[in-house]
């Protein structure tokens, strides 16, 4: 049984999306502040955290981040109504693995939910191996990404959406294929995740989209990998 940790301040809220999570078999537990769900999510270790960026004493932000800083890879699923485009770039920069902007239906956080897990279970399990792209080493078995002998830090989906690309080297990939690929999500899923995703990957390996070295854009197609 997968656990679930929920740090959101409308108790109302909380406890009816609990309700749901437990009724599909989820261990759920809550807190109601970001000081209380920093320590519960250090004590219990969950398979993932659903997280609240508006909280009382410490904003979601902050707890995103100490979790990071301290190695803490559960993936976490955003779900706030703060929904700019900034506001989403920080979240994902910080380490979160998907965003929801409020309100949102209930399939919809059970199939984010879903996926997240599934990912993460799947990643755990995969076997070592390590290819190169240009001057990049990508080994899939530890999830490190290197440019000779330093160490690029990539977040889970940073590293999924790279990982996507390399399996299929050589192909274009369109927003819907990395949306079922890498979010597990179903067809005709319409979201901007993929290029906000991109977008921050590109920023971390140093990739100039206007003269891309890893990943090209192919306009109204897709993305492919560079060479």
């Amino acid at each position: 049984m997968s656990s679930i940790l929920l740090i959101e301040d409308n108790r109302d809220y909380a406890a009816t999306l609990r309700s749901n999570l437990e009724r599909e078999g989820y261990e759920v537990s809550h807190a109601a502040t970001g000081v209380d769900g920093l320590e519960l999510a250090r004590r219990t270790a969950p398979d993932l955290i659903i997280l609240d960026l508006m909280l009382p004493a410490m904003s979601g932000f902050t707890v995103l981040q100490r979790l990071r800083d301290e190695g803490r890879e559960a993936p976490v699923l955003i779900m706030t109504a703060l929904g700019t485009e900034e506001e989403k770039l920080r979240g994902f920069g910080l380490g979160a693995d998907d965003y929801v902007v409020k309100p949102c239906g209930l399939l919809e956080i059970l199939a984010r939910v879903k996926a997240l897990l599934r990912r993460s279970s799947s990643s755990a399990g995969a076997p070592r191996s390590e290819v190169r792209v240009a001057d990049l080493s990508i080994d899939f078995g530890a999830r490190i990404v290197r440019r000779g002998s330093v160490e690029i830090t990539l977040r889970p989906k940073e590293f999924d959406l790279l990982a996507a690309l390399v399996r299929h080297r050589g192909r274009v990939l369109s927003r819907a294929d990395l949306l079922r690929e890498v979010w597990g999500y179903a067809a005709g899923t319409e979201s901007r995740t993929v290029e906000t995703h991109l977008a921050a990957l590109r920023e971390r390996l140093g990739d100039d989209p206007q003269a891309p070295k890893y990943i090209v854009t192919v306009r109204r197609a897709g993305y492919r990998l560079a060479g």
